[in-house]
């Protein structure tokens, strides 16, 4: 008779933000998680980036402790300031 064992991993869904910016010099499209440390990457098309960012994100939050997760700061947004000089 033959005992099987089956492990479930509960896996935890987290939300990130990404800025996403284009390089005027290269025309290559840059991302950058502003809460998550190290988390950025470039690509030459959005689809291509967004693919590249999950990815990083994965990587650094395998480095993470829950603990370090937990106190990541939180991204509020973005917001325009308008300056004469």
């Amino acid at each position: 008779m033959s005992s099987e064992f089956v492990i479930f991993i509960a896996m935890k869904n987290y939300l990130f933000t990404a800025q996403i910016e284009k390089d005027k010099e290269t025309g290559m499209y840059v991302g950058i998680v502003p809460n998550l440390p190290g988390a950025y990457s470039q690509a030459e098309t959005l689809d291509e980036l967004r693919a590249n960012l999950e990815e990083v994100i994965q990587l650094c939050l395998e480095e993470l402790t829950e603990e370090d997760i937990s106190n990541l700061s939180d991204f509020i947004g973005f917001q325009q300031i308008s300056v004469a000089v």
